[in-house]
């Protein structure tokens, strides 16, 4: 049996395998600051590549850029999640983007929430896990420090999103995340150390 990260090279399977959609923006695609519109690191070094050969079958569903959905794109997202099924867990990560665009972190958690409320009917009863993207630093593309406060309150809104909506939650702030120069997407040990992290909370699911 051959499992693979979208994009990524295969490998064999181990007995346990589970099928893993991955929601999210730069971060979840594996962009890779410095390099052209669109680069991102090979599949072996991406933290969704690593999930992949850990724990079988991986849909990278990132994009560069990505807001929390908002109600308009509910339907697409649902028809995407359905056409993956079945599904052992189906990650979530927004959020990113909506501060660096001056928004807040509570009403990035009402959209997540609203969002969740929209997406779960359509996980044929998956696993979801809403994870809080790791806080900015300063950098290239931060400057100001109230969008890095923003940043690192998002874990509290979307616990409490999670909460609402019986779902999955973890922050990973708490994984030891680095990030390169432009204070906003991980380095490559940070893909590793997402992994860890990520790797470790779908084990308890």
């Amino acid at each position: 049996m051959i499992g693979r990260e979208k994009n990524g090279r295969e490998q064999a399977l181990p007995d346990h395998a589970k099928r893993i959609a991955c929601l999210g923006d730069s971060n979840t695609f594996g962009y890779a600051p410095g390099t052209p519109p669109g680069g991102r690191y090979p599949a072996s070094v991406r933290w969704t590549g690593r999930l992949a050969e850990a724990a079988g079958q991986v849909f990278n569903r990132g994009q560069n850029g990505a807001l929390i959905p908002r109600t308009g794109e509910y339907g697409a997202f649902a028809a995407l999640v359905q056409s993956l099924l079945p599904l052992d867990a189906l990650c979530v990560m927004y959020g990113t983007n909506d501060i660096l665009h001056f928004g807040t972190a509570a009403a990035a958690g009402e959209r997540m929430e609203a969002f969740l409320r929209a997406l779960r009917p359509a996980t044929g009863g998956a696993k979801l896990l809403l994870i809080a993207p790791v806080p900015l630093i300063c950098g290239d593309w931060v400057r100001d420090a109230a969008v890095i406060a923003e940043s690192k309150a998002l874990a509290e809104a979307y616990r409490r999103a999670a909460d609402a909506q019986r779902v999955a939650f973890a922050d990973a702030a708490a994984w030891g995340v680095g990030l390169e120069f432009d204070g906003v997407h991980f380095t490559a040990a940070g893909h590793a150390a997402f992994f860890a992290g990520v790797n470790a909370a779908l084990s308890t699911l």
